[in-house]
């Protein structure tokens, strides 16, 4: 079994990387290695490669950047995946590839499921939606796992911005009005592997990929419960100050919540953010962990890779 990863590097990648040793040869690319956006270099790199499992974490994620590049978004989160589905039909090999929550405009007020039809607001969403509509149409088997508030203990993301915050100032605003489920990278990582070993099958066995064109479709693959961006970074201040971490924030209410029209400016993004994991856990028998429970173990691990000692902040 050879195992083609793309975005290595990336926050989903990264965990990928470790998470997918063992179940057979891992050829992974860095973006130096497979720029995304040189459609030609995916192709030579697949064909040179003639992977059995194409799992594809990679994307161009500059929300904001996104609104002035969208050619460079559309190419490498839309364009990209199709070259890549098509290249995989061609050997026989499935995709796995991730998604977004932005798919979705968020006005509905329940959660997401993945038979809602999509409506992207901005031009990240609408590259990731291009994506999954190209890998549908090219490729006979995959799983389009679509995730929301990804956040891992390296690389940049909402959770180290608050613990820099937390650190340098006494006082901060966060949008109060849109709500999701932090998911940390490492779970998404480690699910990935549990749907990839059959969990019918023979407890121990490597990829059925059997298995993976008998299920495939999309996912939503999301941390359980519901918070607003606002509290998700109390619950993170108020997890520092517990493990008596040195920030300058205060006690409670320091963090002021503010609503999504005190940044008016593109891009917009959907006020409600919730994916329903009902599909996953029908279909495969996995619950995912309460995202409390995540943040917790992440915080934790950001702490143990930091020496406090010597008054060094931890992000």
């Amino acid at each position: 079994m050879k195992i083609l990863l793309t975005g290595q590097s990336g926050q989903i990648g990264n965990e990928l990387a470790q998470s997918l040793q063992g179940l057979g040869e891992i050829v992974s690319f860095s973006r130096q290695q497979m720029d995304l956006s040189d459609l030609d270099q995916i192709r030579d790199a697949i064909r040179a490669a003639r992977p059995d499992l194409i799992v594809n974490p990679a994307a161009y994620t500059a929300v904001v950047k996104a609104e002035s590049e969208p050619e460079l978004a559309m190419r490498i989160n839309g364009e990209a995946p199709g070259v890549i589905a098509e290249e995989a039909q061609r050997l026989g090999a499935p995709v796995v590839h991730y998604s977004t929550d932005y798919v979705f405009d968020g006005t509905q007020d329940t959660p997401y499921d993945e038979a809602t039809p999509t409506h992207p607001i901005n031009v990240y969403g609408q590259s990731k939606c291009a994506g999954e509509e190209a890998i549908a149409r090219h490729c006979e088997a995959y799983w389009i796992l679509r995730t929301s508030w990804v956040y891992s203990v390296g690389g940049g993301n909402f959770l180290k911005t608050v613990i820099r915050l937390a650190q340098e100032q006494e006082k901060f605003t966060i949008v109060g009005d849109q709500f999701g489920a932090p998911t940390w990278s490492k779970t998404i990582s480690d699910v990935t592997r549990r749907l990839l070993v059959n969990q019918q099958a023979t407890p121990g066995t490597l990829i059925d990929l059997d298995h993976l064109r008998r299920t495939s479709g999309i996912y939503n693959l999301t941390a359980a419960g519901e918070t607003s961006w606002h509290g998700y970074a109390s619950f993170i201040v108020e997890r520092l100050q517990a493990l008596q971490i040195p920030v300058k924030v205060g006690g409670p209410g320091v963090i002021t919540p503010v609503p999504s029209s005190t940044y008016p400016v593109p891009p917009h993004r959907p006020k409600n953010s919730r994916l329903s994991g009902a599909k996953l856990a029908s279909t495969f028998g996995v619950s995912m962990p309460q995202w409390q429970t995540d943040v917790a173990t992440c915080l934790d691990e950001i702490i143990r890779a930091y020496s406090l000692e010597d008054g060094r902040k931890l992000v």
